[in-house]
């Protein structure tokens, strides 16, 4: 609505406009009780964010997030899934939060619900996971090489896929006449060879930190494997293949270091 010049109207709109502009208490004295807005102070709570601006993330947006990603990571430990009031009681949150998470995260495909009502995960993760893998073998390769360099031997760092043991990234040693040639991509039974078998090994926990194998998966090559450390949150093993019998005890750390340095870099 327009005011007309001279009219009451346009007293009224200065007086808003002035509002906005800081005007010192010293400058207000005196002043008509017409002009008080303009030597009010303004309240920052009054204000809201004009139409196409983003307001602030809030508490409850990062928390809704927060408990969101929980929640997908409790499924993903429960191979069996789990009850809507499984997953409250787990969260310390009520039921109704939970079955506003899980219909979001259904609509996104990451977790879907069986015919018993139990909550799973979707095929939405598994389209995800294969364009994580690069940015994995990426981080892993400055260790990998200087395994390779220092050992002079194949490194390789292999993940659980399909459960099969994946070679995702290979570094093979500059300065050796000889060498396995192990390429990315090769896959073999979890249950055969060092890195396959350092995988099952940290899925249990279980001690030595290394694993070694010896002609398992080609005949003449000696193997040792050590799983990334739980904390990674990535079922692999980093590990090296020779054509030599390897020195074990010098070795292994040598891969478990290497292992640690890959889960540190991915955190």
């Amino acid at each position: 609505m327009h005011a007309r010049p001279g009219g009451r109207k346009t007293s009224r709109r200065i007086s808003v406009l002035t509002s906005l502009l800081p005007v010192s208490r010293r400058r207000c004295r005196g002043r008509p009780a017409g002009f008080v807005h303009a030597c009010a102070p303004v309240r920052m709570a009054e204000f809201r964010p004009a139409a196409g601006h983003t307001q602030p993330v809030t508490t409850e947006t990062a928390q809704t997030l927060d408990r969101g990603l929980r929640l997908l990571t409790l499924v993903a430990e429960t191979p069996g899934g789990l009850t809507v009031t499984e997953a409250a009681t787990a969260l310390g949150v009520g039921r109704s939060v939970v079955y506003r998470l899980v219909t979001t995260l259904v609509a996104h495909g990451l977790v879907r619900r069986d015919a018993e009502g139990r909550v799973r995960l979707g095929l939405g993760v598994v389209q995800l996971a294969p364009r994580a893998q690069p940015l994995l073998a990426e981080t892993a390769i400055p260790a990998l090489r200087r395994l390779a360099e220092e050992l002079g031997a194949t490194a390789h760092l292999t993940i659980a896929d399909a459960g099969e043991a994946l070679a995702l990234a290979v570094v093979e040693p500059s300065w050796t006449a000889f060498h396995v040639a192990y390429r990315t991509g090769t896959r073999h039974p979890l249950d055969r060879g060092a890195a396959g078998l350092a995988i099952l090994a940290g899925r249990r926990g279980s001690d030595p930190p290394y694993v070694v194998s010896s002609g398992e998966l080609q005949q003449g090559a000696h193997g040792v494997a050590a799983p990334l450390p739980a904390s990674s949150g990535v079922e692999a093993s980093v590990g090296i293949v020779a054509l030599a019998e390897l020195e074990t005890g010098t070795v292994g750390p040598r891969v478990v270091a290497a292992a640690q340095q890959i889960a540190a870099a991915l955190r």
